[in-house]
């Protein structure tokens, strides 16, 4: 069976406990992850056959780190390695990766050095028929921009399905090129684009309605992801599917969750998930992404597949650290509880 490959940059998270109390405990909670492997990572729960590819330095850290990716049932043959040291990142726990508090620590990795003619992309992609990366890798720099380039022209080549995650990270956009300068390029060599309608304006220069507010209703909000849907295929001839979601604040600590599906002219919206309480807001993106493909590479019917991305995307939300450990039995309990609850007098 051909293999998923997600590309993109391996990092470590630490995640301190607010307001100095990892200082006082001597303890700060670490894992390894980075968006495209915590994709990966999901599709190996859900036996999927998955390659995970990055650029990582000749050390011990590094060979660490790969141990424990192989232990997840991931492959990762054909990685390159070059450069010193691999990237981190600090978040609180808790906390979102677009909240303020998140800080970087990725300048002068190895994968910060990438760029074009550096990588095998042949071997990378030798036996992949579905690429998979994210915005965050052409935040980095423009050398490594081109480079994400290169791997998406010798993919839509081969004839490999490429999948793009608008995920947007401003603290990364910090080499003098606005977003859509940059993604409209890499944009024009994917089949599937996921985000939502604010990251597709500001990495896709799509229309967003300027007079979005607070009270906007679901339906409302529907709409306009469906018009924004429209919009990315009128502009990219060779997307065919667009999902977006939508996550709001469910006061007092909780979330508001849903999340749309666009493909042969048809909309498809999953269930709303009302959460009470958030144990960790990583990742959840990722699990949403790692359940459109899990979706597609089965051959599922779209609304089988858009609700079974929100319900994973939603059951990240209620796990600790980067990555899903979530079956998909676990996947589709939550889902038929959340039918239950809103199908129940």
């Amino acid at each position: 069976m051909s293999k998923v490959c997600c590309f993109g940059e391996l990092l470590l998270r630490f995640s301190p406990h607010a307001n100095g109390e990892w200082i006082r405990q001597a303890t700060m909670p670490v894992f390894v992850g980075g968006a495209e492997l915590n994709v990966a990572t999901a599709l190996a729960n859900w036996h999927v056959p998955v390659r995970y590819n990055t650029v990582l330095p000749l050390n011990a850290l590094a060979d660490d780190m790969l141990n424990q990716i192989n232990t997840l049932g991931i492959d990762t043959a054909g990685m390159t390695r070059f450069g010193s040291r691999v990237g981190s990142y600090y978040l609180p726990q808790g906390s979102d990766l677009k909240n303020a508090g998140v800080i970087y620590d990725r300048a002068y990795s190895a994968f910060s050095e990438l760029a074009p003619g550096k990588v095998d992309w042949e071997a990378v992609l030798d036996g992949i028929s579905w690429l998979h990366v994210s915005a965050i890798s052409p935040a980095l720099s423009q050398a490594v921009a081109d480079a994400c380039l290169e791997l998406l022209q010798v993919a839509s080549a081969k004839g490999i399905t490429v999948s793009m995650d608008l995920n947007y990270r401003a603290k990364l956009w910090q080499y003098g090129k606005r977003p859509c300068q940059i993604m409209p390029a890499l944009v024009e060599h994917c089949d599937l684009v996921m985000g939502n309608i604010w990251a597709a304006h500001t990495l896709l220069d799509m229309p967003l309605d300027p007079t979005i507010t607070d009270e906007w209703t679901a339906e409302q909000y529907v709409t306009h992801a469906a018009q924004t849907a429209d919009a990315i295929r009128a502009r990219f001839g060779r997307c065919r599917i667009v999902a977006n979601t939508f996550r709001f604040d469910n006061p007092p600590g909780g979330i508001r969750y849903y999340a749309t599906l666009h493909t042969n002219g048809q909309t498809y919206v999953a269930p709303e998930f009302l959460l009470d309480s958030v144990v960790d807001k990583v990742g959840s993106g990722d699990c949403f992404m790692a359940g459109l493909i899990y979706g597609h590479y089965n051959e599922h019917e779209p609304q089988a597949i858009i609700d079974f991305a929100a319900a994973a995307a939603v059951g990240k939300l209620q796990e600790f650290g980067d990555a899903s450990a979530q079956t998909e039995t676990d996947v589709q309990h939550r889902l038929q509880r959340t039918r239950s609850a809103t199908t129940t007098p």
